[in-house]
């Protein structure tokens, strides 16, 4: 006979963290999620982190048993990372949270209330704020389309600010919203979702390493006819630039991964010459990006590497 299965509680989810070489932060994102209520397991995919940081996780796991680490993968990028955590979710949500995202209290329980009250939903994020508290950039957009891309960068709702064709990308300068609302793209810095959905999806794509696998996520969603709920009364802080990697080495997976998601959502509405054309639109744009990002990265580890080394005495 097959043993039975752990019931699984409709208000509970598995918190599902990537991290690779973050920093400090992690642990603060670890704790926040343990407190929350509502939260069953904490899944921590370690694609590799400091001596330190190994150190004070494996800590933090031998005083709580909900927190599960996963290592001896490598660095096998984020999309992969999240499918090895989500495995390991015996509950009806998980949460895919950054490793320098921090929840405010009570968090889960609010989205879990959103659910309740839209079930045909597929996925749900909250506010996402800087640590200044102004919403962050790209936490709520839209779906990113090669017009949709080329209004953002050359800025053209200017032209036309109420056309519905001319809608920015990122809409965290719009108008704030005060209710809940079905919103076309969000990050993967938060994303709560069904575990059955998500599975039924396929979870996340693999063939993206780092960057844009949320918003093929999303992509996905939307064919589906599905909704994301964007729930503005409640908050996560996204710490960014803590990683220690390259923001070189970023921004080059950042443009592998959009030429993937343009080649494998835009054809054939678009002619292969179009794709190839923005596909080389993007690069070009890295290559102009890549001394300034490159100069302005060394710059901030001289200045805190000099900052942290002892005074001289007088």
């Amino acid at each position: 006979m097959e043993a039975p299965r752990e019931p699984v509680r409709a208000h509970a989810c598995t918190v599902v963290v990537v991290s690779y070489r973050t920093g400090a932060v992690l642990l603060d994102s670890v704790q926040a999620a343990l407190q929350q209520d509502g939260v069953q397991s904490v899944i921590l995919v370690d694609n590799g982190n400091s001596a330190d940081t190994r150190t004070a996780v494996d800590a933090l796991a031998a005083e709580d048993n909900r927190l599960i680490v996963i290592r001896g993968q490598g660095n096998v990028g984020f999309s992969r990372g999240c499918n090895l955590g989500v495995r390991y979710a015996k509950t009806a949500y998980v949460l895919l949270l950054n490793p320098d995202c921090v929840l405010r209290p009570g968090v889960v329980n609010r989205v879990f209330a959103v659910f309740d009250d839209a079930p045909q939903a597929a996925m749900a994020t909250v506010r996402v704020e800087n640590p200044d508290g102004t919403e962050q950039r790209g936490g709520r957009r839209n779906l990113m389309t090669p017009w949709t891309c080329l209004v953002e960068l050359f800025r053209l709702d200017r032209l036309m600010p109420n056309h519905p064709h001319f809608q920015r990308l990122n809409l965290n300068e719009a108008e704030p919203l005060d209710k809940v609302t079905a919103v076309q793209c969000i990050s993967g810095a938060f994303m709560m979702i069904p575990t059955e959905t998500y599975n039924a999806l396929g979870g996340m794509d693999e063939d993206y390493f780092l960057h844009v696998e949320d918003v093929d996520l999303c992509m996905r969603v939307a064919k589906s006819g599905r909704e994301i709920l964007y729930v503005p009364d409640a908050a996560v802080t996204h710490v960014k630039g803590t990683s220690r990697v390259s923001p070189f080495t970023i921004e080059w997976h950042k443009s592998v991964s959009a030429t993937k998601y343009f080649r494998k959502h835009f054809r054939p509405q678009y002619p292969d010459l179009i794709l190839r054309i923005i596909s080389v639109a993007i690069f070009a744009r890295l290559a102009v990006r890549a001394v300034p990002i490159t100069l302005a990265w060394i710059g901030e580890r001289l200045s805190s590497g000099l900052g942290s080394r002892p005074k001289p005495r007088d």
